[in-house]
């Protein structure tokens, strides 16, 4: 598969069911001529399952060497060779190794491609039950508690859906944080093992889930987190702000729309109440 101009190819691999693979990628696994698999068994495995052998150099491509590896990727890149890059499930770079590699190939102009699949963040946003108009994915949630307070704090006024990856032997406790931060009626759902055999998806309120997953829960796990509905707020409130605003030699009319842009109020009610205030 080599060509004049060496490509880079990005590819999905199952979340757990070999079924869920493309055509595409059964062909890419067996005509590319280096694969950088982020678990070089596992890699093994799957093309087992897909019943098609690799004919290229498989080279191993964890988040530990990611970097050490660039050299002789681009080398290959360079050379006119296709480089194949999967992880152990899902889209490489999305949580996983790849994107060092795709910036270094963005950076020398080498051609991207991508063959789209599985992933776990669409999956389980797909089966939870909550809005999908719009959301953000979060990639793993922090570990140390003073990073996950931090975070949680800036989601509490998150709108958006919420999608992130958690270890199973945290998740409880994250889940305790979360019902503490955000509030046990804030509703969300625990998705784990996606698409293998034990797949379960259990939603509720966080403070349900706290309960439901203080006896331990096994697996790969992804969180789906409502957004936060909107406070109602009351224009009074907001003068304050607007006045102390002014007074540092902010213009009043200017002040009074981003204020109330961001509080979701009137303009013209806010400007009256300041105008009022002064009275």
């Amino acid at each position: 598969m080599t060509s004049a101009s060496g490509r880079l190819v990005l590819a999905a691999t199952p979340l757990g069911d070999p079924g869920d693979a493309s055509a595409r990628l059964i062909e890419a696994l067996g005509s590319a001529d280096v694969i950088a698999a982020e678990d070089t068994r596992r890699l093994r495995g799957l093309a087992s399952a897909l019943g098609v052998s690799p004919v290229g150099r498989v080279v191993s491509f964890y988040e530990d060497v990611e970097t050490a590896r660039l050299p002789k990727l681009l080398e290959a890149l360079h050379g006119g060779e296709t480089v194949l890059v999967v992880t152990d499930a899902g889209m490489p770079s999305v949580s996983d190794p790849g994107f060092r590699l795709v910036a270094a190939c963005v950076e020398e102009d080498l051609p991207i491609t991508c063959l789209p699949g599985p992933s776990a963040v669409t999956t389980a946003l797909a089966l939870s039950g909550l809005p999908c108009d719009r959301f953000c994915f979060e990639g793993f949630a922090p570990r140390k508690p003073g990073e996950r307070t931090k975070w949680l704090a800036e989601l509490d006024g998150e709108r958006r859906t919420v999608v992130f990856f958690e270890s199973p032997h945290r998740v409880a406790s994250l889940l305790s944080d979360a019902a503490s931060a955000l509030g046990g009626t804030r509703r969300a759902a625990v998705c784990r093992e996606l698409t293998k055999t034990y797949e379960e998806v259990k939603r509720g309120t966080l403070a349900e889930l706290a309960e439901w997953a203080a006896d331990g829960v096994r697996g790969e796990i992804t969180v789906v987190l409502e957004g936060a509905t909107p406070r109602q707020v009351e224009v009074s409130d907001l003068v304050p702000e607007v006045a102390e605003r002014v007074a540092s030699g902010e213009r009043l009319k200017t002040v009074a729309a981003e204020v109330a842009g961001a509080a979701g109020v009137s303009t013209k009610e806010l400007y009256a109440a300041v105008l009022a205030a002064r009275k």
